[in-house]
């Protein structure tokens, strides 16, 4: 029989449509699968590359911009890292994605047991899209809680700042906030240059001569049992801060835990009536001036009265007094009648050469103004003489102390790294021939006055003690003293001036009962300077040399008496 066409030709037609439509069913759903997976790849550029999965760029709770990495380091003169930052991951939450926030907050508390899980599950059962729990994880906390699986919570890299010399630097060098901006100290002040991240930032400071000081310092505030202390040290031919301590202080890797009196940065922030430091300044003003000279005096004999005021002597001489017995025995009534030689208007222009009368130029934001007298009349140019009824910050006594032994520069202090053959040229502020008499005076001190026990052998430790008592509601309160020593070595040619003030210390039994500047801070500087001396490349010098006594002796001879009961003195 033949074949039937037609009935071949229908079934050929039907292959061919069949494989038409699978041919086009094939191609869409290659397009589908090709959309899928470049829906995919875009995605996952996405977190991979422009930014990571669900990690914001702003914080949903606040306004702030999110941290930006790369903040310079710290370092001290020497190189030593005093602040870094190191990688850290912080620790979210979206609660739209929280399958069973009570059981996630559970968890989550047992392994960060400082999160309370009721605050916890509050903020996982919240309508917002962005929650922090917790910022800058340790590497084991990461970890730990990574292993949890706990649907909803991620991770965003961040950075912490990290201070390795934990409370050595604390005041000095402030702290960051989480976010990475400098809330207090150098880290504040310089805080645009540090987030810029160009390069470390170095300082003045020297991590050893701070760790002496610190320890000293901290010894007798624990010995005396005092609220706190602090203590300066500078370089008078730079004006560079070597040491800065405050006590008490606090770990600036929790400032949050610190208490507000352990932030409190004492040495450039509190401002103090100083007592007897202050005779340093009205002397040398004096001798500068002309007034009086280094063979003059006054008469000691009596109280000075003005108005309902009378000025006495703490151990009275109850004599005539030279120019070096004021300055070595601290006589008052001395001081005082050689600051009304002087006059208001004298004293007020030497103390703002000196840098006195206005807040220090120190680069901390925490600085403290001068409380001085308005208006100045007599009794406030009397008693300013010798330190009461004007106060000032630690750091300026040091720094005003620099000027008067380096030969009359005045050089502001700096927490800034001098670099070499920079020093700045300062500003003269006293003859050099008044610098060279100061020495001599702040030597006599030490040596046969109230600061002998700041003697360092070998050193030439000159210097003044100051006992001041502080402000009270009803007037000054007898027994609670602002107790210091400032000094300088070596005396023949002062390279370092250091400063130790302890706040209202308790006089013991090795010390009769004294809280007094001589009894309490001396001896900080004393051990100070022994222990660090070495460090600061100044070698021990025999004391009795000729070469020291030509430069530093005085003699007094107290027989001769001259037809106005004037102490005869040679120099």
């Amino acid at each position: 029989m033949t074949p039937k066409p037609i009935a071949t030709a229908h079934l050929d037609g039907t292959a061919k449509q069949a494989l038409e439509t699978g041919r086009n069913r094939l191609l869409v759903g290659g397009a589908l699968f090709a959309v899928a997976f470049s829906a995919i790849a875009f995605r996952l550029a996405d977190v991979t590359v422009v930014k990571p999965a669900g990690e914001p760029t702003y914080s949903v709770a606040t306004d702030r911009p999110a941290f930006t990495a790369g903040r310079a380091d710290i370092l001290d003169r020497n190189g030593v890292v005093l602040a870094t930052s190191l990688n850290t991951a912080s620790l979210y939450a979206n609660p739209r994605h929280v399958l069973d926030a009570r059981e996630a907050a559970e968890r989550l508390s047992r392994v960060l047991p400082e999160l309370r899980p009721a605050e916890v599950l509050s903020k996982l059962t919240s309508e917002r899209s962005f929650v922090w729990l917790k910022r800058h994880l340790t590497p084991r906390q990461h970890y730990a809680i990574h292993r949890q699986g706990i649907p909803g919570l991620y991770f965003q890299r961040e950075e912490r700042r990290v201070y390795p010399q934990g409370q050595l630097f604390s005041h000095l060098l402030g702290f960051a906030g989480t976010d990475g901006l400098g809330l207090a100290g150098v880290e504040k002040k310089f805080n645009e240059s540090l987030t810029a991240g160009s390069k470390p930032l170095k300082l003045s400071v020297d991590s050893r001569i701070q760790h002496i000081l610190r320890q000293e310092l901290a010894a007798a505030v624990s010995r005396f049992r005092a609220l706190g202390g602090t203590g300066v040290v500078l370089d008078t031919t730079t004006g560079e801060t070597l040491a800065m301590v405050s006590l008490p202080d606090f770990d600036p890797n929790t400032p949050d835990r610190a208490p507000d009196k352990a932030r409190f940065n004492r040495a450039t922030l509190g401002v103090y009536e100083m007592g007897s430091t202050f005779k340093i300044f009205t002397t040398a003003m004096a001798l500068d001036a002309g007034t009086v000279g280094m063979r003059g005096g006054f008469d000691a004999s009596k109280p000075i009265k003005v108005a309902r005021f009378t000025i006495t002597d703490f151990h009275g001489k109850n004599r005539w007094l030279s120019v070096p017995e004021i300055f070595m025995y601290s006589s008052n009534i001395g001081t005082a009648k050689m600051a009304m030689a002087l006059g208001t208007k004298g004293q007020r222009e030497y103390l703002r050469r000196l840098g006195l009368l206005r807040p220090a130029r120190i680069e901390v934001p925490e600085i403290g103004a001068p409380l001085v007298p308005s208006p100045w009349r007599e009794i406030n140019t009397i008693t300013i003489s010798y330190g009461h009824g004007i106060a000032v910050s630690p750091v300026q006594i040091a720094e005003a102390v620099s000027t008067v032994v380096n030969g009359g520069i005045r050089r502001p202090a700096t927490v800034l790294k001098t670099l070499k053959g920079e020093a700045p040229k300062g500003t003269r502020v006293l003859k050099a021939r008044t610098s060279r008499h100061m020495r001599k005076l702040l030597r006599l001190v030490v040596t046969g006055g109230t600061g002998r026990k700041a003697h360092a052998p070998g050193y030439l430790v000159g210097g003044k003690t100051g006992s001041a008592e502080k402000i009270g509601t009803r007037g000054y309160r007898e027994k609670a003293l602002v107790s210091s020593f400032v000094g300088a070595f070596p005396m023949t040619a002062p390279r370092y001036v250091v400063l130790a003030v302890i706040d209202e210390p308790r006089g013991n039994k090795r010390t009769f009962g004294y809280a007094t500047g001589g009894w309490t801070a001396a001896p900080v500087v004393s051990r100070f300077i022994s222990r660090a001396g070495p460090l600061l490349g100044i070698a021990p010098m025999d004391e009795d040399s000729d070469a020291v006594q030509n430069a530093l002796q005085i003699k007094i001879p107290t027989a001769a008496r001259g037809r106005r009961g004037r102490h005869l003195a040679s120099f």
